[in-house]
């Protein structure tokens, strides 16, 4: 089992000095990877479903992470989740390349289509088209990634005679790691990602979604080239050996865990106590 840090850029993990001192604490005491939060806006007043009161900040993604980045050497750098469909894929593409190649390659590539209407509509995205969208830059950015004379023609992408360097330093692209737990996201894991992701999620709920997974892999095929479907996990309750059993058994590959605390000193006591309890 692997262990992340969710939130590396949210809360008191906005400042900085937090952010860095959380950071190089939790690569220090074993953590596998960290990762980050994301919504460019949230509606105010705060109604269902946004995840977090309206004046709760959220360092950008690739900021945050390209900060990390500077201070650590071989934590991995999640973004948990990228809402892709908000995003102009050729300069999303080129700023995920950027990213992989200042960090050597630890970039996890988490993405999802998103689910608050007003966020899409600040950003003047029709959330209707949010599947689409996403299901089509997968592929336009990865055409930037990866080929020598990238051309795309789609109904939201079109591109030819263009170069976009720096490509990844990892060969093909960062791993993309899908999140959600609709029958689209599952179908986006099977066909399209190295992995899932399954946020806020008890033992329970998550033995739903992976039987989801698995469903999803007997209808649709899997390239080969993406390997065996990786499957994270944040619980929705702190971590106890019992939890941990039952998502080992489940076939979980990675916990992502959230933070807990309320000053710097109780997030790194938390970092701290997580891996002398569970590494």
């Amino acid at each position: 089992m692997q262990y992340g840090l969710f939130g590396i850029n949210t809360g008191l993990c906005a400042d900085p000095a937090i952010m860095l001192q959380v950071a190089t604490r939790a690569e220090a005491a074993g953590f596998e990877s960290l990762w980050t939060g994301e919504h460019v806006v949230l509606p105010d007043p705060q109604v269902a479903p946004s995840p977090a009161a309206p004046l709760t900040p959220m360092v950008h993604p690739s900021t945050a992470l390209a900060f990390i980045a500077g201070v650590t050497n071989s934590i991995k750098l999640g973004t948990g989740i990228t809402l892709l469909a908000q995003r102009n894929a050729v300069v999303l593409a080129k700023e995920m390349a950027s990213l992989d190649h200042l960090s050597r390659g630890r970039l996890i590539f988490g993405i999802g289509a998103g689910y608050l209407k007003a966020e899409f509509d600040a950003l003047g995205v029709d959330f209707a088209e949010r599947g689409a969208r996403t299901d089509e830059y997968i592929l336009a950015m990865r055409e930037l990634w990866t080929s020598d004379q990238p051309q795309f023609a789609g109904r939201f992408v079109n591109f030819a005679g263009i170069q976009s360097r720096p490509q990844p330093h990892q060969a093909g692209g960062p791993p993309i790691v899908l999140g959600g737990a609709s029958q689209s996201a599952f179908r986006r894991a099977v066909t399209q990602g190295q992995g899932w992701y399954g946020f806020a999620m008890d033992v329970e709920v998550a033995g739903q979604a992976i039987a989801g997974l698995r469903k999803a892999q007997e209808k649709y095929p899997r390239p080969k080239a993406l390997g065996d479907l990786e499957i994270s996990i944040t619980p929705r309750a702190p971590l106890t050996r019992e939890t941990l059993a039952g998502y080992a058994a489940l076939g979980v590959d990675r916990l992502i865990l959230l933070q807990a605390g309320r000053s710097r000193a109780e997030l790194i006591a938390f970092v701290d106590g997580t891996a002398d309890a569970f590494f």
